[in-house]
């Protein structure tokens, strides 16, 4: 049908390779072919999804009812109804699930199909759908790819027609501001002043460092050069075209910074090269956005004198490599993009249940086994597939790691960007793929003899008989935290990456170790366990957890370094009202113990408050304000997780850090909550508000698997982390509710649109090598007959057509009102005429 003939280019599922080792060359027909539709998202009313898992025979073998079986990834389900007798679907571990055949399954001849009922978990949006499909047979015992297609649910475009008219909504809000009303750079600095000079910035120009800014002179020097087809040179005097002074100059804050551009030149003062890195970023961003596309001889720019220095001293964006691998490439590309925009924390995740994507030297296993994915049942080679992975281990997603000299080379990159990386070793769970990885080890050893070698960084009791799922369904992804060798194991990690900081001379303060999402059961039946608890003041399996800490702790202090975690490193369990939950634990407050909290959901919307108050160091993370990873709206074409809600551009930039429950949007309307809704709830103490270190946001990794995917999702989402983090409180936040807040809070949204749709979504379609942010999709509303169309960003352009075609960039653009014609399309494009999802309006179709 025409009217899903963009969806299908996007998501055709990716025709996975066709073919792997093991078959034979002169058979160039895929062994099968699979195809899933979503039949009813709400099968007879429940929260289980009905859909239609058609595999076709496309070999020229009869598939009969043994011999192979079909594996994926994804939420598993049922085969449902009749279809029952013929297949079951079973869960090997984690989102690991293998379809086989059972006594009633037909032999399958080539060139024919058949069709199974499968009753899954709810499934709203493309990235529910299982992917990785394929088959191990007698003929693939490796494994094939299978190709995959996806057919949507019936009223999917409906529900799209139903947003499109919500965004409109939402859109006409937004106001088209001139160049002169919107601040000169991003984040908003805390004073400026426009004037009517202009300089011309050419070759002939000199920079003139001051002394301990000749690293930040030449940084600039660089930038220039992708901007000037001779960038100017450095010397101790001004030449006939002006200067750029960087000088040095106290001030009260380190991090902060005065530009001043006039007919004469640029002065960059402040009184650390960090500062004077910043004011370099904010003259970048006074350079028109085009010219990162092509260089021009002279620059003009305008005169401007801003004066500056960040809220929070943490401006983090964390990012998830172990779920899906990023090059080191892309890493260096991310770091680009945090420090043009200020934010100086990158959070690196590089382990997980999934995979361990570093190099350390003397355990190699880590790497050789737990950085790679591909067919197995036991883990031992490498570790099974994840997140559709597929059978093979070269899959750029699913296997890779960073070399020590790669990681060392990200180190010194982010370093002379004044980025602070934070590495994460996840434990005790999360940690699936260093408890594998050590266990190749053992066994390695153990064949040689060498009984001490094996169990010297063993993270299992090898007696240990507890049961547990964690909460992405692992039975076997928690370190036992009572063994000796856990420590040593994490004495080793943290020593070889103290030294690759050092290497690089790069500052490390503190290494964060996780501690999220343990799940009940586990140490429960382990030997070890009961002989720490015997021999020591631990009383319980619960005490586990705070001795594990206490420990990691003081070997970290040990090294000059503080303890950095997800919230539950502040917590425990306790009885309230007769059921079991997480409470804050006030024994290590005064550790300096620095917590991401990102839980806000239900009764934990004060939760970062309350370990503020207690006087734990926080980071605000909430999930509902800044997961990048979740999508950003409801349709069912739109890419992410929903668990905590859907993250919009606005949610970001609607934040109030000390008063955020005036931030919080209900996904169903769109509209803020009742703050009635949040009586009750915990406010922060004077002490508490001192205790708010910086702000967070996650890309969490689980459905990125491209450049593509990962730019989609970050941007531009990052520019309201990036304002948040950095500029002051703006007047509509701290103003008593009304109609006044509303059209403050109205006039900073159209401010900050019109900054990305004019300047800086054009700026960073180049800058870098180019981010493919993600293009909106237009807001349409039918009135008397006629559709009206508009879009979020000033400076976008909307294009449409009448024949049920997708839009092109030749396409007639949107000027005034368009007949409701049987189809109508409509897309956005960029100033660079890359153009976002269509939008598909179908008269007649809704109401």
């Amino acid at each position: 049908m025409m009217v899903h003939r963009f969806f299908f280019s996007l998501l055709s599922a990716v025709l996975l390779l066709s073919s792997c080792a093991s078959q034979s060359e002169t058979d160039n027909r895929n062994a099968l072919a699979i195809e899933w539709e979503v039949a009813e998202v709400r099968h007879a009313g429940s929260n289980e999804t009905l859909s239609l898992l058609t595999i076709k025979n496309t070999s020229t073998d009869t598939l009969h009812a043994a011999g192979w079986a079909i594996y994926f990834n994804g939420f598993g389900g049922q085969v449902f109804g009749p279809d029952s007798t013929m297949a079951k679907i079973e869960r090997v571990n984690g989102d690991f699930f293998t379809l086989q055949p059972l006594a009633g399954w037909r032999s399958l001849p080539p060139d024919s199909a058949i069709q199974l009922h499968v009753l899954t978990r709810i499934l709203r949006n493309m990235t529910d759908v299982p992917t990785g499909f394929y088959l191990v047979s007698d003929r693939y015992p490796e494994g094939v790819d299978l190709p995959f297609s996806m057919k949507p649910y019936p009223h999917a475009d409906s529900l799209e027609m139903e947003l499109a008219k919500r965004t409109f909504i939402q859109n006409e809000r937004i106001i088209n501001l001139p160049e002169e009303e919107l601040p000169p750079v991003l984040p908003t600095p805390l004073d400026y002043t426009l004037t009517s000079d202009t300089f011309k910035l050419g070759a002939s120009a000199i920079i003139i460092p001051d002394a301990g800014f000749g690293q930040e002179a030449g940084y600039l020097q660089a930038e220039l050069a992708k901007v000037l087809t001779t960038a100017p040179g450095l010397g101790e005097k001004a030449g006939e075209g002006g200067a750029i002074h960087i000088r040095q100059k106290e001030m009260p804050e380190q991090e902060g910074y005065e530009l001043t551009i006039d007919a004469s030149g640029v002065r960059i003062e402040a009184a650390t090269a960090v500062g004077a890195f910043y004011g370099i970023q904010s003259l970048k961003q006074l350079i028109p956005p085009q010219l990162w596309k092509a260089k021009q001889s002279v620059i003009s720019l305008p005169g401007v004198h801003i004066s500056d220095a960040p809220r929070f001293g943490h401006r983090a964006v964390m990012l998830d490599v172990a779920r899906n691998f990023q090059s080191k490439e892309q890493v260096l590309k991310i770091l680009d993009l945090l420090s043009a925009y200020k934010v100086n924390v990158m959070h690196f995740h590089l382990n997980e249940d999934e995979a361990w994507r570093l190099e350390i030297p003397g355990l190699p296993e880590l790497t050789e086994v737990g950085s790679q994915r591909g067919h197995t049942l036991d883990d031992a080679q490498h570790l099974m597939p994840s997140y559709g992975s597929g059978p093979g281990t070269t899959n750029a997603a699913g296997s890779g790691f960073y070399s020590r000299s790669e990681f060392i080379d990200i180190l010194r990159y982010a370093t002379a960007r004044h980025i602070r990386v934070i590495p994460e070793i996840e434990t005790p769970g999360h940690a699936r793929a260093a408890i594998k990885s050590m266990n190749a080890r053992y066994t390695r050893y153990m064949e040689k003899g060498d009984t001490a070698a094996a169990k010297q960084y063993l993270l299992r009791d090898l007696d240990d008989r507890s049961e547990y799922r964690s909460v992405q369904h692992w039975n076997d992804n928690v370190i036992n935290v009572a063994l000796p060798s856990t420590y040593a194991f994490l004495e080793k990690v943290t020593d070889e990456l103290m030294a690759m900081y050092t290497e690089a001379g790069a500052p490390l303060q503190t290494v964060h170790f996780g501690g999220d999402e343990v799940p009940a059961g586990v140490w429960e039946k382990s030997p070890a366990a009961r002989q720490l608890i015997a021999g020591s003041e631990v009383k319980n399996v619960d005490e586990l957890w705070h001795y594990y800490f206490g420990r990691i702790n003081r070997m970290l202090k040990s090294r000059g370094l503080y303890l950095s975690g997800w919230e539950e490193i502040g917590m425990k369990k306790a009885i309230v009202n007769g059921r079991s939950r997480m409470v804050v634990e006030p024994r290590f407050a005064g550790e300096n113990f620095h917590v991401d909290v990102w839980n806000n959901l239900g009764g934990n919307m004060d939760l970062a408050y309350r370990l503020a108050n207690t006087g734990y160091k926080v980071v605000l993370t909430n999930v509902t304000n800044f997961y990048f990873d979740l999508a950003y709206n409801t349709s069912f074409y739109e890419p992410g997780q929903y668990w905590g809600g859907y993250v919009n551009l606005e949610k970001p930039f609607r934040f109030i850090p000390f008063n955020y429950y005036r931030s919080q949007f209900d996904d169903g309307t769109g509209e803020l909550v009742d703050p009635s809704r949040f009586t009750g709830m915990e406010r922060l103490t004077p002490a508490g508000k001192a205790n708010i270190v910086g702000i967070q946001a996650p890309l969490w990794s689980e459905k990125i698997t491209t450049v593509e995917r990962m730019e989609y999702l970050l941007l531009p989402k990052f520019f309201g982390l990036a304002e948040r983090a950095w500029a002051a409180d703006p007047q509509w936040a701290n103003t008593g509710d009304g109609s006044k807040t509303d059209a403050a809070y109205q006039h900073a949204w159209s401010v900050f649109l019109n900054m990305l749709g004019k300047r800086e979504l054009p700026r960073i379609a180049h800058y870098a090598g180019g981010f493919q942010y993600r293009i909106p999709t237009a807001g349409v509303m039918e009135r008397d007959g006629e559709l009206h169309a508009n879009v979020q960003f000033p400076g976008f352009t909307i294009r449409y057509t009448t024949d049920g075609s997708e839009p092109n960039a030749q396409s007639p653009v949107y000027e005034q009102p368009v007949n409701a014609s049987e189809t109508v399309a409509f897309r956005i494009f960029d100033t660079a005429g890359r153009g976002g999802r269509t939008v598909y309006w179908r008269t007649g179709l809704i109401r």
